[in-house]
């Protein structure tokens, strides 16, 4: 598993993102998942190609139970790219999931409801439905199922949407929002609850190499938010640009650190990092 799918799936696999995300776009902000009823759950499916087995797992799944009862699987996937696939992969998982609840020796039935997240900022032009990806000829659709997938664009979500998250995913909401809609990012002095699975998620996400060097420290620099973490980022690169010019115009290092008004071995890491880059 690479580490953007690692990224990906390690914000929502947080039981408060995970039900505010459901809540929201499912249910228009209203509490119907609570965090404290989701239970987690292994979703797998396996397919033999070319002699060779398999196996693909869901982004993250989980069990939303009331009362001691199982009300409904659901199971999130993230999309950074539009798929073409994208129906064949949720029909396979979702059919692994109702085969699984045959199988497990329990007599409770529930629906299974998979929720595409996708990130990019150019609308989703392939198929969301099965009678869309397939070529079928009129006599045969009378007797194909058809199978929609739920696609929610979160970059095309309504501001008004947006405000109704609760958990940290609100930011990466806006996120997404504000850039395509103005190709610019006003950072929200929010506090993150997940600072460290934020930062991982916008490093993968984005291009912004600002998120990058908040995430190579392990707390974001002490950031609470992201207001915080994008002037840190433009003032380090403030400070490496003064560290640069003084190396160039032959300042020593124990100049620079003074002039700077960094320690020395903060300078040293700066040049080195230039020579390497």
């Amino acid at each position: 598993m690479g580490q953007k799918d690692i990224a990906e799936k390690m914000l929502a696999d947080y039981n408060d993102v995970f039900a505010d995300i459901v809540n929201v776009l499912l249910f228009d902000g209203k509490q119907v998942i609570k965090e404290d009823s989701l239970e987690n759950v292994k979703d797998k499916s396996q397919y033999k190609a070319a002699s060779q087995i398999h196996e693909e797992e869901r982004d993250v799944s989980k069990v939303f139970n009331r009362h001691n009862i199982r009300i409904a699987m659901l199971g999130l996937e993230h999309q950074t790219d539009v798929d073409a696939d994208e129906v064949f992969r949720v029909l396979g998982y979702d059919g692994v999931s109702y085969k699984s609840q045959l199988l497990n020796g329990r007599k409770e039935r529930y629906p299974v409801v998979t929720l595409v997240l996708y990130f990019g900022t150019k609308r989703w032009n392939k198929a969301t439905s099965l009678f869309e990806a397939l070529d079928i000829a009129d006599e045969w659709k009378p007797y194909v199922n058809d199978y929609k997938i739920n696609l929610f664009e979160i970059a095309f979500l309504e501001p008004e949407q947006v405000a109704k998250f609760k958990s940290d995913f609100r930011i990466v909401a806006d996120y997404f929002v504000q850039t395509r809609m103005s190709k610019e990012y006003v950072p929200s002095k929010e506090n993150f609850k997940h600072v460290d699975e934020i930062l991982k998620l916008f490093r993968v996400l984005t291009d912004d190499s600002r998120f990058e060097e908040a995430q190579n420290n392990s707390d974001g620099g002490g950031a609470r938010n992201m207001c915080e973490v994008l002037d840190r980022a433009e003032n380090k690169g403030k400070i490496e640009g003064m560290v640069i010019a003084f190396n160039k115009a032959k300042f020593s290092v124990e100049q620079i650190a003074g002039e700077v008004g960094i320690s020395v071995a903060e300078v040293q890491s700066i040049l080195a990092a230039q020579k390497q880059s």
